[in-house]
């Protein structure tokens, strides 16, 4: 019994450190250099503390396309319209020093 409860610990463990190598790809493989370089800069530097929550709204965020991603972090003031990516978008703006 005891084994199987190590084994499934090991398992999500195991899961999260692939959903972490994943999210690290797409951030750092875009299509455009500069998000490239802004996304897969902050996500290598965070990733490895990041949980299965953090990783659900940084997913949501690589999921937008790169001209709507760059003008949602390039945007001189963040609006309500980001939902639950406001505050990754702040911290990745501030990661870059272009917060205002």
């Amino acid at each position: 019994m005891l084994g199987s409860a190590m084994q499934s610990d090991d398992t999500t463990i195991g899961d999260l450190d692939l959903r972490r190598r994943r999210t690290l790809f797409r951030a750092m493989h875009r299509g455009t250099k500069e998000m490239d370089l802004m996304l897969g800069g902050y996500v290598g530097a965070h990733v490895g503390g990041l949980d299965a929550a953090a990783l659900d709204v940084l997913d949501q965020l690589l999921a937008l396309p790169d001209p709507d991603l760059s003008q949602l972090l390039l945007a001189a003031s963040l609006s309500n319209g980001e939902g639950g990516a406001g505050p990754l978008i702040a911290e990745i703006r501030h990661f870059h020093g272009l917060d205002d």
